[in-house]
Parts: C-alpha cells; sequence; structure tokens
C-alpha cells in the first residue's frame, strides 16, 4: 500500500502502557453484542465469550492505572494505523454527504497494550479489535497485527482491511443500525441472534470494500498485490476456516461473523462498487 505519505490521524489515543488495576474493573456495562464483537478475528469460541452475558444498564467505573513500559518495536505499525484511520475519515467525510445525505462524525481509536477498559466493559488484547458503540471507540492492541500473520493474513492491506472493518461497526452505529439489531436480538434465541450477527458483521465486511474502492479512486493508495491481501484476510477469519483450525469441525449455527467465501463475498461487493446501499445484507436471501 501507498501509505507512508498519507495524513496522520488526530483521534488517536494511546493507551499503551497503562495497566488495568484489579481494584478498578468493576461496574463495567457489556451488551451481548458487544461480547460477540469482541471474538472477533481470533479462534475464541462466540458461546464462551456470551455464557452468562447480561445487558447490563448503567455507566462503567474509570479504571485505575499504573504505567508499564510501551512494548519496543510498533512505532511503524502506529503511524500505518494513524494514516488508514486517517483516510477511513477523508472517504467517509465525503461518502456520507453525497451517498446518504448526511454528515459523518469521526470515531476515535485506542491503542492499548494488554487489557483496556471501554465503555461496553473490560476487554483482553486475545479477543481481538473491536468497536464499542457505547463510546464510539476502536479499540486495538497493535500485537494483533502479528497475530493475523499467523493466521496467514500478511500485508499492510490486510492490516487496513481490520482496521476499516471496525470503522464499518462505526458506520453501522451512525445510520442507526447497530441499535436496531441490538433490539431484534433482545427477543432471539441463541441461533437466531448469531445469525443476526453474520449479518451485522458481512455488512462491516463491505462497508470496509466500500472504503478501499473510494479511497483507491481518490489517492491510488493500491499497489499491486493488495486486494489479494485483503481478499486473503478475510478468507482466514471466516468462521468456518477458525473453527475447523481449532477444534477439527464446524458448528454454523454458532458462527458469528460468516463463513470465509462469505466474509470474501460481501467484501468484494463494497471493494467493485464502492456504494453504500449495496452492503444491505440485511434484506437479502443469500449472503
Amino acid at each position: 500500500m501507498r501509505w507512508k505519505t498519507g495524513r496522520r490521524s488526530q483521534n488517536i489515543e494511546d493507551r499503551r502502557g497503562l495497566r488495568i488495576s484489579r481494584a478498578g474493573l468493576g461496574g463495567g456495562s457489556i451488551g451481548i453484542v458487544i461480547l460477540v464483537l469482541l471474538a472477533m478475528f481470533l479462534d475464541i469460541d462466540p458461546r464462551i465469550i456470551m455464557q452468562g452475558a447480561e445487558i447490563l444498564e448503567g455507566g462503567f467505573q474509570s479504571s485505575q492505572t499504573e504505567t508499564q513500559p510501551v512494548i519496543a518495536g510498533q512505532e511503524e505499525a502506529r503511524e500505518f494505523t494513524s494514516v488508514i484511520l486517517a483516510d477511513t475519515e477523508d472517504t467517509w467525510k465525503v461518502l456520507f454527504p453525497e451517498q446518504l445525505n448526511k454528515s459523518y462524525k469521526e470515531p476515535t481509536l485506542v491503542l492499548f497494550s494488554g487489557v483496556v477498559q471501554s465503555a461496553c466493559g473490560f476487554a483482553q488484547a486475545a479477543m481481538g479489535p473491536f468497536y464499542c458503540p457505547a463510546d464510539q471507540k476502536v479499540y486495538i492492541d497493535l500485537d494483533f497485527f502479528d497475530d493475523l500473520k499467523k493466521l496467514g493474513a500478511s500485508g499492510d492491506f490486510a492490516r487496513a482491511y481490520v482496521i476499516a472493518h471496525e470503522i464499518g461497526h462505526h458506520i453501522q452505529t451512525l445510520l442507526g443500525i447497530s441499535n436496531h439489531v441490538m433490539t431484534l436480538r433482545r427477543s432471539m434465541n441463541e441461533t437466531q441472534r448469531n445469525a443476526l450477527s453474520v449479518r451485522l458483521e458481512l455488512q462491516a465486511d463491505c462497508f470496509a470494500g466500500v472504503w478501499a474502492n473510494n479511497a483507491q479512486r481518490a489517492r491510488n493508495i493500491l499497489e499491486s498485490g493488495d486486494v489479494e491481501e485483503g481478499l486473503n484476510a478475510a478468507t482466514a477469519i471466516g468462521d468456518d476456516r477458525l473453527q475447523k483450525q481449532s477444534q477439527g469441525y464446524i458448528i454454523p449455527e454458532s458462527f458469528t461473523h460468516g463463513t470465509s467465501e462469505q466474509r470474501v463475498r460481501w467484501f468484494k461487493k463494497g471493494l467493485e462498487s464502492g456504494k453504500i446501499s449495496d452492503c444491505d445484507t440485511f434484506k437479502t436471501k443469500k449472503l
């Protein structure tokens, strides 16, 4: 990717080097949808994360923190993340008024190491990057990019796809989609909730493709092989592939993000069209 000369975002909140103390872990407000999103990208069984989960009302307590050394060797990863975030800002600030006649509100991206407290609760890095609708922030531990390589998805555009996918969830929040999905989930059984979550995630994949399409046309960010990196990342993190790798078999009714084929299809759809309207995963019969 051609990213090094790109603009750096000012919406980065760097919490690396802060450690949450035991005393600061109470009072989290964790929505079921967020718990599902926390399983993003890694081979974590969503049923384990969701076990005993409830939607709790009320705010969250600010955690007590202690400083610890920031992991060395992450300077380039931080710069890359900042540039991609800035590019999503530039893209969606144009697309919202053009395609939706709305204004775009920029999210904040939080960098953390190990553990983090958000308005959606306490999370560990092993759960992967996630977006919290309650505070409209994306949370990423930069070590995840190394984990992404282990899953078979390497390259700059694979990392950009991850960031753009999480921004896709922010788009869903701004458009009221996330809130509507959360309301629907309250009257559903687990299988139905999982199926709805798949549609939510595939739409975020499509929105990531919409970003890439428009960023390429506006700023020529892609180089040879970049699209293949993005498609490979979408393939690597399909529910079927992750379950097969982690447990040797798949449980389709437990899928929360979609199969590799579905993720590739919807990412490509957004990438090829560049239109937000082509990403309605909730009305289509075939995902």
